[in-house]
Parts: structure tokens; C-alpha cells; sequence
């Protein structure tokens, strides 16, 4: 599996060669390495940002920031394989009833702390999908009480970041000027 790693937020790849997708595998090696992919991609849009800018809502009347975004990403990947899929009772991440946006509009805090929760959610999210046995185990959604597969979750998060990524590639674009792949 890949690490995204913990000095601040630069990528593996940040000297130009990303992990290689696999072109063969099973569905669990090909979902993992996109899921994977994408959270290396969002780490090597981030990388080299100066901290102050990481917090730049750069392209109004947007409220998106890589700040925020990566504080969403943190608790997408808590909501989904840690509290609806694993079933942990755990209080969400940047988010209430009450101020449902805080992910993006609430950016206090150290942003190399959101790296590190975002880097911590990853990881668990990994350690849950390895001692998974099968894609068709399901979890329950908490609001539905409908159940949903370990499948689906990834395919969903592999959406959400490559979603997220093209967010990220504009914000990026604003701060410095640098686009990526």
C-alpha cells in the first residue's frame, strides 16, 4: 500500500514519478491503487504551497481552499470507512448540523495539523479495507440503515477525490501558477 507520507504534505512523487497504476489485479490491487493515486495526487497539489496560501479561497465567489479541502477529505474519508462502513462511534470531522460548511469556511487551526488528520484518516481507512475480506461486505449508512459495500465506498472515494483533485488544480493554479498531473 501506499504511504502518503508525513513530512508536511509533499508527495512521493514530487520529483516527477508517481506510484504506476497496475494495469492487471484483482478489483481490490485496481481500486486501492486508484484510491491511492488520487490521495498522492491531492498530496502533490498541495506540496510547496507555502502554509499561509494553503488557506487562499482563490477562485471567488468559490469558498474553496486546498485548507479546506483537505479538512474535507479527512472527514470524507472518516465518514465513509471509519463511521458508516466500520461502524465506529466517532464524532465527525469539521462538520455540525449547526455549521455544516466548516470544513471550507471554518479554517483555524494549524494546517499542518488538518494534513496530519487528513494523513491519520487515510491510514485507518487503509488498515479497515486490508482486514476486509471481501468487497461485498457491507457496512450500514447511518442515515438509511441501509447496508453498503466495502465496493462501493471506494468507488465513491475514488469520485470524491478525482473530484476534488480538479477543485485542487485550479486553487493551486491561482497561488503559484503551477498546474499538475
Amino acid at each position: 500500500m501506499t504511504e502518503i507520507p508525513s513530512d508536511n504534505y509533499s508527495p512521493q512523487w514530487q520529483g516527477g514519478s508517481r506510484l504506476e497504476l497496475p494495469l492487471v489485479g484483482d478489483e481490490r490491487e485496481i481500486l486501492t491503487a486508484f484510491l491511492d493515486w488520487h490521495r498522492e495526487t491531492f498530496a502533490g497539489k498541495c506540496a510547496g504551497v507555502p502554509p499561509e496560501r494553503l488557506s487562499d479561497k482563490s477562485v471567488p465567489p468559490s469558498g474553496l481552499s486546498l485548507h479546506g479541502l483537505v479538512r474535507h477529505l479527512a472527514g470524507v474519508e472518516r465518514w465513509w470507512f471509519r463511521i458508516q462502513f466500520a461502524g465506529e462511534d466517532l464524532p465527525l470531522l469539521y462538520y455540525s448540523d449547526d455549521d455544516p460548511d466548516q470544513d471550507f469556511d471554518d479554517l483555524g487551526g494549524d494546517v499542518d495539523e488538518a494534513f496530519a488528520v487528513w494523513r491519520a484518516e487515510c491510514e485507518r481507512s487503509r488498515e479497515i479495507v486490508a482486514a476486509t475480506p471481501s468487497l461485498d461486505a457491507t457496512g450500514v449508512q447511518r442515515a438509511t440503515g441501509r447496508p453498503i459495500s466495502l465496493r462501493r465506498i471506494l468507488v465513491a472515494m475514488i469520485a470524491e477525490y478525482a473530484r476534488h483533485n480538479g477543485h485542487a488544480d485550479l486553487l493551486r493554479e491561482r497561488v503559484d501558477g503551477r498546474t499538475g498531473q
